[in-house]
């Protein structure tokens, strides 16, 4: 018999490790487990986001412009590469094996250089965004568009689609499954694209408040954003989840089984 509605266990499991994992933090805390500024308690870190709210909210607001910004070119940018890649052998030999070779490159040292090149704001912080996010989402779409059976598109072509309208409506569709895979990696990843992009480039957003709280050793509001960061990432991931839903529930309920 098929379920309906929502799995609870898909909210108890959360809630109850989140729940131990605080109460594991407390009793660090009380115990002195660890030193006070390095580790501080649950209570003090609370206190701080409410104390700091207008603060972190409006340095979360900059941070999500950026992730936003730099997701959604990752977005275009990888499919298109993906498409042209599974479209073109000639382009393949020619661009993967570089795509591949850029992940070898460290990223912080990418920031000061978009910097140098683009100066401070926006831009700097989005391309540091789009480089970290973008490979994901052009690996899972290559993937999904090579596993789409052949059989389909032989088919497409047998009622006479032409070879776009069999691309876009066989072979691109069957890989939305693959293709959202990687753009939920791809926006935890621009979670930390944003803030890498922010440590060197930025006087606003939730990575210079880390810096800011690193530098004058406070603990409880370095946590603080944390756990706005932690926060914001989980939101994006699920509205990726949710569009995935709407787009593709026939995957999701095969899924979900």
């Amino acid at each position: 018999m098929e379920k309906s509605g929502r799995d609870p266990s898909t909210v108890i499991y959360p809630v109850a490790t989140i729940t131990l994992s605080l109460v594991i933090w407390q009793l660090l805390a009380w115990t002195g487990a660890a030193p006070a500024y390095a580790l501080p308690s649950p209570q003090e870190v609370l206190f701080e986001l409410v104390q700091r709210w207008p603060t972190l909210l409006t340095n979360a607001l900059s941070t999500t412009v950026v992730i936003l910004v730099g997701f959604g070119l990752s977005v275009v940018v990888g499919i298109t590469l993906a498409v042209l890649i599974s479209s073109s052998r000639a382009f393949e030999k020619s661009i993967y094996p570089l795509l591949v070779g850029s992940q070898a490159i460290p990223k912080l040292a990418l920031a000061p250089l978009f910097v140098v090149w683009f100066g401070f704001g926006l831009l700097p912080k989005s391309l540091m965004t789009f480089f970290i996010a973008v490979f994901p989402v052009v690996i899972s779409t290559v993937q999904g568009i090579a596993e789409v059976e052949p059989e389909l598109e032989f088919l497409a072509r047998s009622m006479g689609l032409g070879h776009y309208r069999t691309f876009r409506m066989i072979r691109l569709y069957r890989a939305l499954p693959s293709i959202f895979a990687g753009l939920k990696v791809a926006i935890t990843l621009a979670v930390v694209g944003a803030v890498v992009g922010e440590f060197v480039g930025s006087d606003d957003g939730l990575g210079t408040l880390l810096l800011r709280a690193i530098g004058v050793v406070n603990t409880p509001l370095l946590f603080a954003t944390l756990v706005v960061l932690t926060f914001l990432a989980v939101v994006l991931f699920a509205l990726i989840e949710l569009i995935e839903r709407l787009t593709i529930p026939w995957h999701v309920s095969q899924r979900s089984r």
